[in-house]
């Protein structure tokens, strides 16, 4: 089987790492890629993923088996549409299905017609009632862009001229989401989906802020565990019974399904669980921190989602725990500088941990250097996440590049003594 991954961050690295191991590999390509799907996999540096007909052409040039579409921006675009009509397996959703992630307005109503509990909210298409809205609010909220935004589209302040102004620069673009804020804990479920059937993967937990003990700017994800020791079988009973179950029935009434897989952001609360909102791809770093677990032929099960045989398909998982800490570059996730030479990086086992390559390429003379916010996740595996955590921030200690930092505090929250 010959794969095309498209992707430059974490994720695709992980994605094309798992790819690597699987008896079923002939070929393995990831466009454009990064310095560490270099080492793995043949990069396509020159090609566009938004650019269907180059796409198209590359499978043919490369006889392409599956494509796996990593980023969300392609799959808003249509790019699986272009692929199916040219015969083309892939992996993710056609351009109505990838609504569920291109517009929180269209995802919040097609909760609404399912039942799916989620947070009140309101829609906005102009800064005058918005300001109106908010001057006259008296319970906090959490203000969203309602397209994508490199999971940087949401504000959860308190100060109202922050949010005045967050809006006002939003409503230039797009439309605008304000929900009540939720509390409790916030939750990463992904479900491989391939049309009929579907499989739940174990459930992880992202760390959005950009400083610890959860304060600062919203980023792309500064970090992630899995699985998530808090929750209990009867806690994902009720996430099943009442937010997938029905998502799922959804998806069949409104022609949206789709051979992939759909992520569910998740609050737990006093009263439940509460959806917050659907993505149409694998998180980042969640994946960084969900692939290591799968024991599976990740060929094989990525082809039975494909081929829609998901329903028998034997997943095996390992009962050990992976915590991932992103490093991230000076001024992330404002401005930031790139082309900064990576002095050293860890090579720990993999049976106790992976470096996985986001914003970073090869310079002129094949030194590493950074090329993004978020540069590496560096993974720790143990049989808990104790030991996880042990593995991981030993490992972030010797990622050495000017302006390296992280988050000390990942997964902390989820220790149990």
């Amino acid at each position: 089987m010959k794969v095309l991954v498209l992707g430059s961050g974490g994720r695709e690295h992980a994605l094309a790492w798992k790819f690597s191991k699987s008896r079923l590999i002939s070929g393995l390509y990831v466009a454009p890629g990064n310095a560490g799907t270099e080492e793995i996999a043949e990069n396509l540096v020159g090609l566009n993923a938004l650019d269907c007909d180059a796409v198209v052409a590359t499978c043919r040039d490369k006889k392409i088996d599956v494509v796996f579409v990593g980023p969300e921006e392609p799959l808003a675009a249509g790019l699986v549409d272009r692929l199916n009509e040219e015969k083309i397996p892939a992996f993710g959703p056609h351009a109505q299905a990838a609504m569920l992630e291109s517009s929180k307005a269209f995802a919040k109503k097609f909760m609404a017609s399912h039942g799916i509990p989620t947070a009140q909210s309101r829609e906005f298409a102009s800064f005058p009632e918005f300001e109106a809205h908010m001057k006259t609010r008296r319970t906090r909220a959490v203000v969203k862009k309602s397209g994508l935004a490199a999971g940087k589209g949401v504000l959860d302040s308190d100060n109202r001229d922050e949010q005045l102004k967050f809006g006002r620069s939003v409503l230039k673009t797009d439309r605008l989401v304000v929900e009540d804020y939720l509390s409790g804990t916030e939750l990463s479920l992904f479900a491989l989906c391939d049309g009929v059937d579907h499989l739940l993967l174990p459930v992880a937990a992202d760390f959005k802020k950009a400083h610890d003990n959860d304060l600062g700017k919203n980023t792309g994800g500064m970090g992630a565990v899995c699985p998530v020791p808090s929750v209990e079988a009867r806690v994902l009973e009720g996430i099943t019974r009442e937010i997938v179950e029905p998502t799922f029935k959804g998806l069949a009434e409104q022609g949206l399904a789709y051979r992939g897989v759909l992520y569910f952001g998740l609050m737990q609360t006093a009263d439940g669980p509460r959806l917050l909102e659907y993505n149409v791809r694998f998180g980042d770093p969640e994946t960084q921190v969900l692939l290591p677990l799968i024991e599976s032929d990740f060929g094989n099960l990525v082809e039975a989602v494909v081929q829609g045989r998901l329903k028998d398909f034997p997943l095996h998982l390992s009962n050990n725990s992976a915590l991932g800490v992103v490093v991230a570059s000076k001024g992330y996730p404002d401005s930031y500088k790139t082309g900064i030479p990576v002095r050293s990086l860890p090579t720990p086992h993999e049976s106790e941990g992976m470096v996985f390559h986001a914003g970073t390429r090869l310079g002129g003379d094949g030194q590493i250097v950074t090329a993004g916010g978020r540069c590496f996740t560096v993974v720790g595996i143990g049989p808990n996440l104790l030991t996880a955590d042990m593995r991981a921030y030993d490992a972030v200690s010797k990622v050495q590049f000017d302006g390296a930092w992280s988050r000390k505090d990942i997964g902390k929250k989820f220790f149990i003594d």
